[in-house]
C-alpha cells in the first residue's frame, strides 16, 4: 500500500480530516525548506504538498508567484526539489509528499526519468496543474510504473463529463478548487462549495480535498466539514516569506498550522 493510501486509510479509521499544507521549495530560503517540512508535521500536517518553482505559474496568485520567483532566483530546480525530499525522508519515512507544479519540467526531463528520479527521492505523487485529463494517460502510466500517484484537479467550472473522467481516473486524492480563480483569493460561499464538492465526493473513488481560500482556523474548520481534508497554501507561504532564519521559518510554520489542526479536529 502506498504512503498516500495508508494515510487516508488511517484517517478514515479514526474519522480525522486531512490537513495538507503547501509550501514552495526553496522559499523563504534553500536552507529552511526541509526544516519547515518537519515543522509542519510537528504542527499537525498529514501530507505535504511541495511546490516546484516554475517561471510561469499561471494558476497561482501573487503570493505563490512571488515565492516561486524568489526560489528560482536562488537556483531552485527539479533536482534541488528532489534533494529536499530525499533529505526529508532521512528522518520521516511516513508523511506523504506530493509535488505540485506544471507539466514543462516533466516534459523537459522526460516523464519516465522524472518519475524514476522522483520515486527514488521519496516522492509519493504529483499534481500537474496544466495537464489536461484528456492528455494524462501517458504521463500517468509513467508515474504509476514507478509507484507515483497522479493527483487530479477539479474546479467549479469543470464540466460534468470531465468530472466523471477525473473521478474515474483519480489516484491518491482528488484536489477540488473551491472557486474559479487563482490561489490566494477569499472563499465567500461555503454552501455552494459544499454542494459541488458533495457531488464530487459521491462519484470519486478517492478522498476529496478542498483548497483555495483557506486562510485561518475558522475557514479551515468550515471547509473541513464538507470535505475529506483541506489544503492551505497562500496564507502559509505569506507567513513564511519574511522569516529571516531557518529557525524562524520553522517556528512560524508550526505556529501557523497548529491552530488549523485544532480547529478541524474540534468536535462539531
Amino acid at each position: 500500500m502506498s504512503r498516500i493510501a495508508a494515510l487516508f486509510s488511517r484517517l478514515d479509521a479514526i474519522q480525522r480530516k486531512a490537513l495538507v499544507p503547501f509550501i514552495t521549495a526553496g522559499d523563504p530560503s534553500r536552507e529552511s525548506t526541509v526544516a519547515v517540512m518537519h515543522a509542519l508535521v510537528a504542527g499537525g500536517a498529514d501530507l505535504i504538498e511541495l511546490g516546484v518553482p516554475f517561471s510561469d505559474p499561471m494558476a497561482d496568485g501573487p503570493v505563490i508567484q512571488r515565492s516561486s520567483e524568489r526560489a528560482l532566483e536562488r537556483g531552485m530546480g527539479t533536482s534541488e526539489v528532489f534533494e529536499f525530499v530525499r533529505e526529508f525522508r532521512r528522518t520521516d519515512a511516513n508523511t506523504p509528499v506530493v509535488l505540485m507544479g506544471y507539466l514543462n519540467p516533466v516534459e523537459m526531463r522526460g516523464a519516465d526519468r522524472y518519475a524514476a528520479d522522483a520515486s527514488q527521492a521519496g516522492v509519493d505523487g504529483l499534481l500537474l496543474v496544466d495537464l489536461p485529463p484528456e492528455e494524462a494517460a501517458p504521463i500517468r502510466a509513467s508515474f504509476n510504473a514507478h509507484g507515483l500517484d497522479l493527483i487530479s484537479l477539479a474546479a467549479p467550472t469543470t464540466s460534468p463529463e470531465r468530472l466523471r473522467r477525473l473521478a474515474d481516473a483519480s489516484q491518491g486524492y482528488l484536489y477540488y478548487v473551491s472557486f474559479a480563480g487563482v490561489t490566494g483569493a477569499n472563499l465567500t460561499d461555503v454552501a455552494d462549495v459544499a454542494a459541488k464538492a458533495g457531488a464530487l465526493r459521491a462519484m470519486s473513488k478517492v478522498p476529496v480535498l478542498i483548497g483555495f481560500g483557506i486562510k485561518d482556523a475558522a475557514s479551515a474548520a468550515a471547509v473541513a466539514t464538507i470535505a475529506d481534508g483541506i489544503v492551505v497554501g497562500s496564507a502559509l507561504v505569506e507567513r513564511l516569506a519574511t522569516a529571516e532564519s531557518m529557525q524562524e521559518a520553522a517556528a512560524r510554520a508550526t505556529a501557523f498550522l497548529a491552530p488549523l489542526r485544532a480547529a478541524i479536529d474540534a468536535p462539531g
